[in-house]
């Protein structure tokens, strides 16, 4: 969620016929045979990594919604699996796009996923999202109802929220980092206890790993005020990550709860928010992170 970037502005520039609310048409023409190469690649890659790592629904909903392809998938292919599921569809966007205009299509049950995809010098690290982030990351979880109507209330109570107070955009960021990007998901069956159900990690070889093996990062359970309070890093695996207990727990964080807590934010806006690596008397913890190969500074 950001303002337009020099990648979108680039896409723009590459003749890309660009709507009013940041849609286009996915240029399928565009792709090619290393583009291709590249989705396969990550795909076998992350589905091999995320076997017992990930969520069981997100799994499933990947194969339901037809990713398992040795190509970039059609977005049209997608939407029409994906409509019959939930009622959600994907649209293809140039890269990120205003924040309004994000909130816009979660709020009426739209996904923008960017249309192009990494280098093959870039598979392990990007700084924007790609169509592999974005459509592997995100759109497998929309095919299960709770989550899909997560997401929608997140949009409709992040639109009013903005519009009221665009302050309260650091909040929301918090929120949607901390949950829909870098999220866990208790599992006493799992290994460690916990499954990934965040884009940013099942999309993330590294971080598929270091977020339910690695001894260095805390894992808390999920407060919604606490995530609201606490930065986070873009530059770095997670210092933190908060589990919730189920996608119930999260529909209500992103629906009513935060709503709730917005309406009135001043007492959020103005109190020192948190580190993104701190330990409070009051959190449950869950493993407490060594802090290993921590850098002090960077939190957002």
């Amino acid at each position: 969620m950001a303002a337009a970037t020099a990648k979108l502005q680039e896409q723009f520039d590459a003749g890309l016929e660009t709507r009013a609310d940041f849609t286009i048409d996915q240029p399928l023409s565009r792709y090619g045979a290393v583009d291709h190469a590249v989705w396969d690649q990550l795909y076998r890659r992350q589905a091999g990594l995320l076997a017992g790592r990930a969520n069981d629904t997100f799994l499933a909903g990947a194969a339901q919604i037809g990713l398992n392809v040795a190509h970039v998938p059609s977005f049209e292919a997608v939407s029409e699996r994906l409509m019959r599921a939930t009622g959600w569809r994907i649209v293809a966007v140039p890269g990120l796009v205003p924040d309004r205009i994000f909130f816009e299509h979660l709020a009426n049950r739209r996904f923008p996923v960017t249309w192009w995809i990494r280098r093959p010098d870039e598979l392990d690290y990007l700084q924007e999202p790609d169509c592999f982030h974005d459509l592997f990351g995100h759109v497998p979880l929309l095919t299960n109802p709770v989550f899909a109507d997560a997401i929608e209330a997140y949009g409709q109570t992040a639109l009013a929220a903005h519009a009221r107070d665009p302050r309260t955009l650091t909040l929301l960021a918090r929120l949607y980092w901390y949950t829909v990007e870098f999220g866990l998901m208790r599992d006493p069956g799992a290994p460690n206890g916990v499954t990934i159900y965040g884009a940013g990690i099942v999309s993330s070889k590294g971080e598929s790993i270091y977020s339910v093996e690695s001894p260095a990062p805390n894992r808390i359970a999920f407060d919604l005020d606490r995530v609201l309070r606490t930065r986070y890093r873009i530059d770095t695996f997670q210092k933190t990550y908060f589990v919730i207990d189920s996608f119930g727990q999260l529909f209500d964080a992103l629906g009513a709860g935060v709503a709730s807590r917005l309406a009135d934010p001043a007492s959020l806006l103005d109190a020192e928010p948190f580190g993104a690596g701190d330990v409070l008397a009051g959190d449950t913890v869950l493993t407490r992170g060594t802090g290993a190969g921590w850098r002090d500074e960077g939190d957002v």
